[in-house]
């Protein structure tokens, strides 16, 4: 297999393309330096494009250690010859090699192999090659055990026509051709049926309590659905596929039109297909189907998960966090536009105290001994109690500020932890979910790195994702924006910096450990002599790094070192002498031309791009681009929703039917995909992103069940 080929046709990419992403990937290079420093070799793959790849690669090499493995078994046996070995090469999926494999894998005892044991063996091959014989098949099969008495072991006819029919069943089901075309009749022709176990029990799951639907365009949520319904006992969920028409197609397959039994063949293929091969099919769809499923799930969950971690920061803000709670009372902290920890408390302005005078007595001093610009309230339990005595309270207070809900998903789960311990060893757990709530508002990606991805709230069913799969996949999302936004070397914590390029969570301690010991970085260079930090690991991490505290500029910025040289030959050319004339850099380079100062300069034209981009602004955060959070000053609530009110809400998550937004009103509503836009999309990540800002207008209110629909059309602008 050309496995550079073959990856490039996947992708649609040229071939220089994968040929030389698989040799940067071979040598050790990281997927987020090989897109943003190697761009010249890969021609400006995207990181998602690069993982992709990667994937692709990592799947075709097993694929072919596979066909390594299963020729040295079958040379083993003795069986591999010229043809066998033709069909394990030209195999293009692990399920291709499987079949291939099936009828020399050593199997347990089946009915086959104790017929086989009784000397029946010759005789079902002469049946099943269909062998014209000069007699009637009950009289062959008769003689055939008289003449080998000394071989055959059976003791009546009937055993004897019984095992022949078990052997032929089995030849049926090893056949990889048989079970090529079956498995692809059942992908085209079969249904997915979902049936209650209890129709009387009432659950989540009634949808599907009677429910048909074509595999090949079942929905991946509906997928999920049902194998979650099935697990938790409610459904019984099964493949189904018109049985006459599959016994035609394998019928057609083995008979010969003069074929002199055929009876007793048809017989023992309807035998095999259902005993055998119909519910190894069945599987097969059915892990397919779920393959699928969490493929697109985990796809859309890692998309999610990249819009919500570079949301902008709210920086240069004071920010009070609010862990809202009921019985245990709320918690506050404050922080100041570092992050750093000034105050905190508990107040219990909710039920069962109701303290609302003492409460806001407490929150009015600590707002106003610190300054707070922006209160930052969990949108968990207790919320919207909380959210209205803020909302009051913020009337009596003459400075200019409001509050943001913020989705506290994860935040349980990060105070209970060995890190949230270490950093807060004298905080309970619910005072660390206050600094975390008022964190994520100040900088979503510095705190929510800190919480497992799968805690975060915005997937699809994430908790039936297979962990290995998701954790890989969720992890290269968190290192994409981790080094796509950049880390501040001095003030970073080590959970970030795991994230680094090159940066395992061992050398994240110990550069925190040398920065503790010896104060803050001054330059990249330094990098070099933390232990456990070598040249490898410096070329892999040092262009994620900034240091706004060198005297090199470049330290603050995405230059690679390795481009200093190129990178102040640039500025001589543009006749930059003071850092105050940067950002006439882009200018001037481009009276110059770009191409000319790429060749004199000795970098590629994307590589130069780059640097000219990060040299006239540097320091620059990309994410200072996006959409600011909605800060509110007055609450809304579910009963205050009528039809046809226009809002600005929040998308909190994407999913495969639609999104749900924040309207601010402690219960996020939904905007089906039919409701989105007027023209066609397949997926509502085509038009919504975590993160976004948006109009909608209410087209309905459930307040039993808590529930509102959403539109985006016929919003006026």
């Amino acid at each position: 297999m050309n496995i550079v080929r073959k990856i490039a046709k996947e992708l649609d990419i040229k071939e220089y393309q994968v040929e030389n992403t698989i040799k940067l990937i071979d040598e050790g290079n990281t997927i987020p330096f090989i897109a943003r420093y190697r761009k010249e070799a890969h021609g400006s793959l995207d990181d998602t494009t690069l993982r992709e790849l990667e994937k692709k690669l990592n799947y075709l090499r097993n694929l072919e250690s596979k066909k390594e493995e299963v020729k040295n078994l079958l040379e083993k046996q003795g069986v591999l010859d010229e043809k066998l070995t033709q069909e394990i090469n030209k195999a293009d999926t692990l399920s291709e090699i499987e079949d291939i494999y099936r009828p020399y894998r050593p199997k347990r005892r089946t009915r086959a192999t104790i017929a086989k044991e009784k000397g029946l063996n010759p005789l079902a091959e002469t049946i099943y090659q269909q062998i014209r014989i000069g007699m009637p098949l009950e009289e062959y099969i008769q003689k055939f055990i008289d003449d080998n008495k000394d071989t055959v072991t059976v003791e009546s006819l009937e055993e004897a026509i019984n095992g022949v029919s078990d052997i032929i069943a089995e030849f049926v089901s090893d056949d990889a051709e048989i079970r090529k075309r079956v498995r692809g009749h059942f992908i085209l022709n079969s249904q997915i049926v979902s049936k209650a176990t209890d129709p009387e029990t009432d659950s989540v799951y009634s949808n599907y309590y009677d429910y048909t639907e074509s595999t090949i365009k079942i929905a991946d949520h509906r997928i999920l659905a049902v194998n979650r319904g099935e697990k938790e006992g409610f459904l019984k969920v099964t493949i189904q596929v018109n049985k006459e028409n599959v016994l035609r197609l394998i019928n057609n397959y083995v008979m010969k039109e003069d074929c002199q039994y055929r009876n007793f063949i048809e017989r023992a293929i309807e035998d095999s297909y259902t005993r055998l091969i119909e519910p190894s099919i069945e599987r097969e769809i059915r892990n397919s189907l779920t393959e699928r499923a969490v493929e697109g799930a985990i796809k859309n969950f890692s998309k999610n998960l990249k819009q919500l971690l570079m949301q902008r920061p709210l920086k240069g803000k004071v920010v009070m966090g609010i862990d809202p709670a009921y019985r245990t009372g709320c918690k506050f902290a404050v922080c100041d536009d570092t992050g750093k920890v000034l105050d905190t408390g508990v107040i219990y302005p909710t039920p069962p105290h109701n303290k609302v005078e003492e409460a806001a007595k407490m929150l009015k001093a600590a707002i106003e001994k610190h300054n707070v610009d922006v209160i930052s309230i969990g949108n968990g339990t207790a919320s919207g109690e909380t959210e209205m005595f803020v909302a009051s309270l913020l009337k009596d207070i003459k400075r200019n500020i409001g509050y943001i809900v913020v989705n506290e998903a994860g935040a349980s789960v990060y105070s209970a932890s060995e890190l949230a311990a270490e950093e807060f060893p004298d905080f309970d757990v619910a005072l660390r979910s206050a600094v975390s709530i008022a964190r994520r508002l100040q900088d979503p990606l510095a705190e929510l790195v800190k919480i497992d991805p799968k805690a975060i709230g915005v997937g699809q069913y994430q908790h039936d994702m297979p962990t290995n799969l998701l954790d890989s996949a969720l992890k290269g999302v968190v290192e994409d924006s981790v080094n796509t936004v950049g880390v501040d070397l001095n003030t970073a914590s080590f959970s970030i910096l795991s994230y680094v390029s090159g940066i395992n969570t061992s050398v994240a301690r110990e550069i925190v450990k040398y920065r503790e010991e010896n104060g803050k970085f001054k330059n990249r260079k330094e990098l070099l002599k933390v232990p456990k930090l070598g040249a490898k690991t410096f070329e892999m991490c040092a262009g994620f790094l900034r240091i706004p505290e060198s005297e090199d500029f470049l330290d603050n910025t995405a230059v690679h070192p390795e481009s200093y040289g190129p990178a102040r030959k640039l500025l001589d050319m543009c006749g930059i002498e003071s850092t105050k004339d940067l950002k006439l850099v882009e200018e001037r380079a481009k009276k110059i031309g770009v191409d000319k100062i790429a060749r004199t300069i000795e970098v590629g034209v994307p590589t130069l791009s780059d640097i000219i981009e990060e040299i006239k602004k540097p320091g620059r955060d990309i994410r200072d681009t996006l959409p600011s959070p909605i800060v509110r000053t007055e609450i809304l609530t579910l009963e205050n929703l009528k039809e046809g009110m226009i809002l600005t809400g929040t998308v909190r998550n994407v999913i495969d039917f639609g999104a749900f937004v924040d309207i601010g009103v402690h219960q996020d509503g939904l905007v089906h995909i039919s409701e989105i836009c007027d023209k066609y999309i397949k997926h509502p990540s085509e038009v919504l992103g975590v993160g976004d800002i948006i109009k909608v207008k209410v087209i309905g209110v459930d307040i039993d069940r808590k529930r509102i629909s959403l539109s985006m059309k016929n919003i006026p602008q």
